[in-house]
């Protein structure tokens, strides 16, 4: 049966009494904030592996007051309900005058937290929604599932590796997939996450390249210290700005925002984790690490109160967490191929396998379109742990379409 037309604006909700029995709801309000919490946990909790995310990081992200990509962007939120009052759906639309990608042939907007019943004409009303509301706002594509702000959190749908998520990862049931690609979404690219086991013997060739580099006295490494932050934080946007803004957007990151990073990740920083490699003291390499904090999250439901935070720094003290996460890993322009990535990695290996403490390492996603981290992760020894991937859907269904372009 055919749906009815409709327009969404930002000031009312529409019912669909007779032809589809369902109720769309435009959250503006605490009570339905909360309720777009509750349709995640309501869709999810008997999915084996899920871990529910806090409830302040999910709302943080529809919060101007937290979440800088309000100051060039907009979002909007809907829950929706059937006729009985069950909650069955939920999508949330964005456009972030930021959010651009190489080749790219018009605006793209974003969907989001896209959680749904396995049911396609529910999952059609959830996303034809966030079309119409990204067309009057003149965008000519639809990524998704992505997040409002940075890459590192709630980006992409899991497609493989349905195993508890990374911290800040987004989860769902695997008939997501189906629901998207019979809407129309094509795949823009995949997010592959690589994981191994923290003893697993290194190959001969980084101990080879190591060796080469070692003999230089100029060339010295050293993890970071909670009581040194803010020289760490200059010496991360030397290596950032140098290897990795040109992808990001094009834009240098400066000292106070590396700083701010830095003290964000200071509660959760294991120093002996994170590592710097320098030549003749200057920074041309780095490799940061973190303790997976959804193994601590997951004992918490969703909450981080007083209680919480008591419980988690007992597990931290314990050292109950036997996981730990690659947040980024990179070599300035100048030095990469010439065994750089070898000697960091050899550098920290030689702490970290033997008085660690930790089981299982496991990278944040790294796009298809990088060959060269792919072959830094292959070359490891790791392995495809999961899977993510990011669509694109053209509003017009002429319109060329063309996937993420490859890193040079």
């Amino acid at each position: 049966m055919p749906v009815a037309q409709h327009r969404v604006s930002d000031s009312f909700f529409i019912t669909f009494a007779q032809i589809l029995p369902m109720e769309l709801i435009i959250v503006d309000n605490d009570i339905k904030a909360r309720q777009f919490l509750d349709v995640h946990v309501q869709l999810n909790k008997d999915v084996p592996g899920w871990i529910r995310p806090l409830d302040k990081d999910i709302n943080g992200v529809f919060d101007p007051a937290h979440n800088k990509a309000f100051r060039h962007g907009t979002c909007i939120r809907w829950i929706l309900q059937d006729n009985n009052g069950k909650l069955i759906g939920r999508i949330a639309a964005f456009v972030n005058k930021k959010y651009r990608n190489k080749g790219d042939t018009c605006k793209v907007g974003g969907m989001g937290f896209f959680d749904c019943i396995n049911d396609q004409q529910t999952a059609n009303l959830l996303l034809d929604t966030a079309k119409q509301w990204l067309q009057e706002r003149g965008m000519g594509a639809m990524d998704g599932p992505i997040n409002f702000g940075e890459r590192n959190n709630w980006w992409g749908l899991l497609t493989e590796g349905f195993h508890e998520p990374l911290y800040g990862m987004n989860f769902n049931p695997p008939y997501y997939k189906q629901l998207l690609e019979t809407y129309g979404f094509r795949l823009y690219f995949n997010q592959i996450c690589y994981g191994m086991k923290v003893r697993d013997q290194l190959q001969p060739k980084f101990f080879n390249r190591h060796a080469a580099l070692a003999k230089d006295p100029n060339f010295r490494s050293e993890h970071i210290r909670k009581n040194d932050l803010k020289r760490y934080a200059h010496d991360f946007c030397v290596v950032y700005n140098k290897a990795w803004a040109k992808h990001a957007g094009g834009k240098d990151m400066n000292e106070a925002q590396a700083y701010t990073i830095f003290k964000q990740m200071k509660p959760l920083l294991d120093e002996k984790l994170s590592w710097f490699i320098y030549y003749k003291d200057e920074p041309v390499g780095c490799w940061l690490n973190l303790p997976d904090l959804n193994q601590y999250l997951k004992h918490f439901h969703g909450k981080f109160g007083l209680l919480q935070k008591l419980s988690f720094l007992w597990m931290k003290m314990t050292g109950s967490c036997k996981k730990f996460v690659g947040i980024l890993f990179g070599i300035v322009p100048e030095w990469q191929g010439k065994g750089a990535d070898a000697y960091l990695i050899i550098e920290g290996a030689k702490v970290i396998q033997d008085n660690s403490g930790y089981d299982d390492y496991e990278m944040q996603w790294v796009g298809d379109f990088n060959p060269k981290m792919i072959n830094v992760a292959e070359g490891l020894g790791a392995h495809p742990t999961r899977m993510l991937t990011t669509y694109r859907y053209m509003f017009d269904p002429n319109a060329p379409f063309e996937r993420h372009p490859i890193l040079e």
